[in-house]
């Protein structure tokens, strides 16, 4: 009897396989050819020495911005405007964009490391206030200061007193038009500072390494309160003297709900660069709003 019942359900299975289940398609994902390995040690050196090689730079830049999020239910795009970025370390930054077709200036924004000043001249207006906004802007783009540049261009060396764990894990990509994804295992180097004499951990950053070829596609960058104040990815690097350095740069402010992507066009590594270079002088007619 028993022979004879598991006889009928192999005969009955394929048929009752057919009716119940269902095959699709999803896209292939294949992994890299090789991978290389390193150790949080051997990570934390080549951050260090990629932030201690470079001193200035100065660079030929495409910017283009984004505002919007789930808050408001969509997202606007703005043009894409050229300029320059100089940056001088320790804090010294200018941001200069420019009017198309006439090439002037549109945006002009210097930071000492700690105030900013922006002249705007098509608006006949100036903004001045400190590089960290404490008081946040309902308008998102009046909450862009010069320290989200300066925090997502270089990324910051790893301190003494800085406390560090490496975890593994995997990333997707998925090239333009290709029928297939690439999952592609990476590094996750979290960087904590104690808290006072507590056993309190803030997470400062997570530098995320593509294990291709050891270089940082990702960081995520928090706030004094644990919260995810900045992501910066990097993308197509290239190489600039002694500096690799990426050319591709996604700013994202979550938020703030703003968004800003920086195409670098040319870029001049460790030039001398002037103190001057960094003054903005503000004329006497035109207004001062003052940004908390």
């Amino acid at each position: 009897m028993k022979n004879a019942l598991r006889a009928a359900l192999l005969l009955l299975l394929p048929g009752l396989t057919g009716c119940l289940s269902h095959t699709r398609n999803v896209l292939r994902v294949i992994g890299p050819n090789q991978l290389m390995n390193a150790t949080a040690d051997q990570l934390i050196t080549q951050v260090n020495a990629q932030y201690d090689v470079l001193q200035s730079l100065n660079a030929s830049v495409e910017i283009s911005a984004s505002v919007g999020g789930g808050s408001t239910g969509n997202v606007t795009d703005y043009t894409s405007f050229s300029g320059y970025v100089l940056l001088k370390k320790p804090g010294m930054l200018r941001v200069i964009l420019l009017v198309p077709v006439l090439r002037t200036r549109m945006i002009d924004m210097v930071s000492d490391g700690s105030n900013f000043k922006m002249l705007i001249p098509p608006q006949n207006r100036a903004i001045v206030g400190s590089d960290t906004v404490t008081v946040p802007s309902k308008k998102p783009l009046e909450n862009l200061r010069p320290d989200v540049f300066l925090e997502s261009m270089l990324i910051q060396g790893v301190g003494p007193d800085d406390l560090v764990s490496l975890t593994s894990d995997v990333h997707v990509e998925t090239p333009a038009k290709a029928k297939y994804a690439v999952e592609v295992p990476d590094y996750d180097l979290t960087i904590t500072r104690r808290t006072g004499k507590s056993n309190e951990l803030q997470t400062l950053r997570v530098i995320h390494f593509d294990r291709t070829n050891l270089l940082p596609y990702k960081q995520d960058i928090y706030d004094k309160d644990g919260r995810l104040a900045t992501v910066a990815t990097y993308d197509n690097y290239q190489k600039f003297g002694d500096v690799q350095f990426p050319t591709l740069i996604n700013m994202s402010r979550p938020l703030d709900e703003y968004a800003i992507k920086m195409v670098i066009d040319k870029l001049s590594t460790n030039q001398e660069l002037g103190d001057d270079q960094f003054q903005l002088k503000i004329p006497d007619n035109v207004p001062v709003q003052k940004m908390p």
